[in-house]
């Protein structure tokens, strides 16, 4: 599986076989890595070279250590983009104003994907949270379904690379403007408006049309990013 490496840089060079054999099928999701003694092996070098690596991969996303097991490849990858994208937004000095950008030029590509995708268990999920929306008038818990319909928008559009994006931006949704949004159920008219916007982008998705999804989808973003803006706009103004 593994060639023997002399080259400098050793560390990197084991990086590489390991990210090379991913490529090539061998290694999977959930696969358990050879012993660091079995690695030093088969690879020729020291065990703080392998140490190294693993510790390199670790902190990429792609391995995972688990005390008393040994080192396996992730099975799930969600959370691989969140500290990078957090780190990328804070150093940067990027807006609020970014994230909703973001998610508006996403999202809406992402219903299309749910309205060709979409199984009926997960409608059926999609549906049930729809009508706990319905039905719900406290505005913390509101947002909070809120996030989860879009989530499971996300998961319908069966497109792992797309679910890992929403994933991280949904991360920085919650980490900087997470109130504001809350805020914006506060007032009936405000939930009444967002019930029937999502209600069209599902009934959309369940139309299988992904272009009226897509415009659904669309104007209910405009609609939230508008408020969230304002809002935001006002409390630094107070500030």
């Amino acid at each position: 599986m593994f060639s023997e490496i002399k080259n400098t840089k050793v560390f990197e060079q084991v990086i590489e076989q390991i990210k090379d054999i991913i490529k090539k099928g061998e290694l999977r999701c959930g696969d358990k890595l050879p012993s660091e003694r079995d690695l030093c092996e088969q690879l020729n070098v020291s065990r703080n070279s392998i140490r190294e690596a693993l510790r390199s991969l670790e902190m990429l996303g792609i391995v995972e250590c688990r005390q008393g097991e040994g080192n396996y490849i992730k099975e799930n990858f969600e959370d691989s983009l969140l500290e990078p994208l957090s780190i990328t937004f804070m150093l940067h000095g990027s807006k609020t104003n970014e994230i909703l950008e973001l998610r508006k030029i996403i999202e809406p590509e992402t219903a299309a994907l749910a309205a060709k995708n979409i199984s009926d268990v997960k409608l059926q999920e999609i549906k049930d949270l729809i009508n706990l929306l319905n039905h719900e008038e406290n505005y913390e818990k509101i947002a909070d379904i809120d996030k989860k319909i879009h989530y499971q928008i996300v998961q319908a559009s069966e497109n792992y690379l797309v679910g890992n994006v929403m994933y991280a931006v949904s991360y920085l949704v919650d980490r900087y403007i997470e109130d504001v949004v809350a805020n914006m159920f506060k007032t009936s008219e405000n939930r009444n408006i967002v019930k029937e916007q999502h209600e069209a982008i599902v009934k959309a998705i369940e139309a299988h049309d992904a272009s009226k999804a897509s415009a659904a989808m669309r104007k209910h973003l405009e609609y939230t990013n508008d408020f969230i803006s304002k809002s935001i706009k006002n409390i630094r103004e107070e500030d």
